[in-house]
């Protein structure tokens, strides 16, 4: 997509996300660190000088083998933490479908969590009474609304916070491997649903492992590995270098 007049979606410009690794766990082992002058925990970089843009409308796939620092990507996004170094941008309001229902009580009821949850996103009373009904509905759950969510299956769970994050009316939706949960009719009404936020101008940002949701649905593709981003480009052409890099884990790649 090119690159307009408008501010993008998302934007990262040199971002890292540097973590510190415990180096010993007992007294014993901190005192002589400190002496020979070492930090208690050495750093480690999850994402190392990260540049890319997502514009509005746009869907993006982010690809890469498990610790390559994808989810992260999406954390800094959600503001759940934030770069060590460099800048992130984001216009508008983050919905991010990562862990569904992590928000949830499990001694309330479905109806209770519909307003908790709704309220960690953003969202007041107000908007949340308006679009309960079609929050239960999208979510099929009318005969379970009020029952305690420690009750639900997985899939029930999954069904009921997929459907307060995509009611939340965002700019900017962040998809975590929930397109290959759930029965195949959910899917379905999960794509259908992510294809009418494109058409309002909806930012999606789609992290998986199925390379054919990220072919046939994303317009576009990073390749991440070891917090670096390897490629930005066609779906098609990453994914070959992703299942190059897997072939060929030593191989030396060129960082974009």
């Amino acid at each position: 997509m090119p690159i307009g007049s408008d501010p993008p979606g998302i934007e990262f410009t040199q971002v890292s996300k540097r973590f510190q690794l415990q180096e010993g766990r007992t007294l014993r082992e901190f005192v002589p660190a400190l002496f020979r002058g070492r930090a208690w925990s050495p750093p480690f970089y999850a994402l190392q000088n990260v540049n890319f843009r997502a514009e509005r409308g746009e869907i993006l796939g982010i690809v890469g083998r498990n610790g390559s620092g994808k989810s992260t990507v999406l954390k800094l996004i959600a503001g759940v933490t934030a770069p060590s170094e460099g800048e992130i941008m984001i216009c508008g309001r983050v919905s991010p479908l990562i862990e569904l229902g992590a928000g949830f009580h499990p001694d309330l009821t479905g109806r209770e969590n519909v307003f908790l949850n709704a309220s960690i996103l953003g969202m007041s009373r107000k908007e949340v009474l308006s679009r309960f009904d079609a929050i239960i509905s999208f979510a099929e759950l009318w005969d379970f609304v009020d029952t305690p969510v420690k009750r639900y299956s997985s899939g029930m769970y999954i069904r009921l916070g997929f459907s307060v994050a995509v009611h939340s009316d965002p700019d900017i939706l962040l998809v975590d491997e929930v397109l290959t949960v759930g029965d195949a009719a959910f899917q379905e009404k999960c794509l259908i649903k992510m294809r009418e936020f494109q058409s309002r101008g909806v930012t999606i940002i789609v992290v998986s492992h199925s390379m054919g949701l990220i072919q046939d649905f994303c317009e576009r593709a990073l390749l991440l590995s070891g917090g670096h981003l390897l490629a930005d480009g066609a779906p098609a052409e990453v994914i070959h270098q992703y299942t190059d890099l897997i072939s060929h884990p030593d191989a030396a790649l060129e960082t974009v």
